[in-house]
């Protein structure tokens, strides 16, 4: 039986260095993960220096050690093979894009098939879900205490289990007559919030899915439009007269806040956004908007105006049960440090302004 709770673990136990395994279909893997081990703990989890490398192939691709048409999945898991030069330094290097222009490859690497294609994919998604780089040293074999699958990955994703947990009156500046509820699981660190606005008046509610963004929504930063979306968008629910703001606990498109900063470092360099998250060996978006789907079913809302540009809002809530009988655009003026970014979003992921 699947169980979210080894995830939960799981995540822990990445974060903390310590080696974990995953039974796929196709066979089992034990990772060690590369961010936040070291060499010593390398040392015991492969003494006989025979672990190979697992990076995203959105990664493999950018350092040319696999085929270029892999990067059109680039969360998908490329074997790097073990060489006498690959120790751990070399193998942070590969890892960690900020390295790329300080670090010269050793090399030559060489990419091998990964028969444990299942665990391998499973152990980027965990690497997502933990908001650490996906790249592992990897061998074949339970050989660590913690044993999951792929199934209790899923298991810790479903948006099913999620309950409310409280609700309270929360008057905010541009919509005094509010309610806050919360939403959390068992097993998730953080909570997704609900703002609703007015009341129920028989219309479909104003719906606007906003994705955390603590450097934009708390610090103001300009390298985005976050903060100002979600300002404007109590503004826009409250003078529809009825609405809410789903705030959902999603940083980073869901790389978190870590691989955020990270990706806006590649952007110093002169990445665009979608070219940082993948030269990280993250999918382009990673975000699942069905959390936002059963947060409209416990609102007891199944049918609902939503103010967005994001086409793929639109698409996951429908595919998840939810009629959207209206995309209602949500547009702000650029300033001079994030139009590159609107752009981006306008020309590579289908943002509709």
């Amino acid at each position: 039986m699947n169980d979210p709770h080894k995830t939960a673990l799981a995540i822990d136990a990445l974060r903390r260095g310590w080696p974990i395994a995953l039974a796929g279909q196709d066979g089992t893997l034990a990772l060690l993960p590369i961010e936040t081990a070291d060499p010593a703990r390398l040392a015991a989890f492969d003494p006989g220096g025979a672990a190979s490398l697992l990076l995203s192939a959105g990664r493999a691709a950018t350092l040319t050690l696999a085929n270029q048409r892999d990067a059109a999945a680039p969360d998908s898991p490329v074997l790097i093979e073990r060489a006498p030069w690959l120790d751990f330094a070399t193998a942070t290097a590969l890892a960690d894009p900020q390295f790329d222009l300080q670090v010269p490859m050793k090399g030559p690497f060489r990419a091998h098939c990964l028969v444990e294609r299942d665990a391998g994919a499973a152990a980027l998604r965990l690497a997502r879900i933990a908001g650490m780089l996906p790249a592992f040293f990897v061998l074949p074999g339970e050989s660590a205490a913690l044993v999951l699958t792929p199934g209790d990955i899923d298991a810790h994703e479903n948006a099913a289990r999620l309950t409310i947990a409280t609700r309270a009156h929360l008057p905010v500046v541009g919509a005094e007559d509010a309610e806050i509820v919360a939403f959390r699981t068992p097993e998730m660190p953080g909570e997704h919030i609900a703002l609703l606005i007015g009341k129920p008046d028989g219309r479909p509610p104003l719906v606007r899915l906003h994705s955390e963004c603590l450097t934009g929504d708390m610090l103001g930063s300009l390298k985005c439009d976050c903060g100002p979306q979600l300002h404007a968008a109590i503004d826009a629910v409250a003078a529809s007269g009825w609405g809410m703001i789903l705030y959902l606990r999603q940083e980073g498109r869901g790389i978190g806040l870590i691989n955020k900063l990270r990706a806006y470092a590649l952007q110093d360099q002169g990445f665009d956004t979608v070219d940082a998250n993948t030269r990280l060996g993250f999918a382009v978006d990673s975000r699942n908007f069905a959390v936002a789907a059963r947060m409209l079913d416990l609102l007891g809302q199944r049918s609902v105006r939503l103010l967005t540009n994001n086409p793929q809002k639109v698409a996951q809530l429908e595919a998840a049960g939810i009629a959207v009988v209206e995309r209602v655009p949500h547009i702000l003026p650029a300033n001079p440090h994030n139009e590159r970014y609107l752009a981006t979003k306008r020309d590579r992921t289908g943002h509709q302004f």
